[in-house]
């Protein structure tokens, strides 16, 4: 039974989604939980993916293309955990704030984040201070996360956290905040909860959070 969740694994981390999709239907069929797939199949791979793109051994091509087989695999087991109830880590909603378009990065993030098993909302770039609000709202996540690549942007994550503020949310949600020319004494400044400067990071510090 590990020997096929280490096929999974291995086989996410060369980004074969095809492979990867059928391995996870093998591992239903052999009887294996898809809790026990999602953790230690897709989950491990993801793990791995994130420390050797840390070190410098993987770069963001690698990574999207073992996202890719990520989500083929998540495709396969998506009913299964919704019908088994099975539980996330927890809800995040992601976006890149207001006037910047950019999202390669937070894009990378999201995946990294579901692929830790985080169920993931996102909102896209050009994210108003209103729209991260209604998003706390609607699906009361356990953390919120803000992307910004130009410092003339960095601004209105500080706007989002003081309507966060207003609307009486702030204390119900973690706040993390990256992006380029974002550092941990602005995050610190601007009453965020956390700062990453890379995606790998992003992923260990919402599992401190979550």
């Amino acid at each position: 039974m590990a020997d096929i969740l280490q096929k999974i694994a291995s086989k996410l981390y060369e980004g074969e989604d095809e492979e990867v999709a059928e391995l996870v239907q093998q591992a239903l069929d052999s009887g294996l939980t898809p809790k026990e797939i999602l953790q230690d199949g897709l989950i491990a791979g993801m793990d791995q993916v994130g420390k050797d793109f840390k070190a410098g051994d993987l770069f963001v091509p690698e990574v999207l293309i073992a996202a890719r087989a990520m989500h083929a695999g998540m495709n396969v087991l998506r009913p299964l955990l919704a019908a088994s109830d099975s539980p996330t880590v927890g809800k995040y909603v992601i976006g890149t704030v207001k006037g910047d378009l950019h999202d390669i990065g937070k894009n990378l993030v999201k995946m990294m984040l579901e692929g830790a098993g985080f169920e993931t909302v996102d909102l896209g770039t050009d994210v108003a201070p209103e729209a991260f609000v209604r998003a706390v709202q609607e699906h009361k996540p356990r953390i919120v996360g803000m992307s910004a690549l130009l410092t003339t942007t960095m601004v209105n994550m500080k706007s989002t956290i003081d309507a966060l503020q207003e609307a009486g949310l702030r204390d119900s949600v973690k706040i993390m905040v990256g992006g380029a020319p974002v550092t941990a004494a602005f995050a610190q400044q601007i009453g965020a909860d956390a700062y990453a400067p890379d995606a790998a990071t992003a992923v260990d510090v919402a599992r401190k959070l979550a």
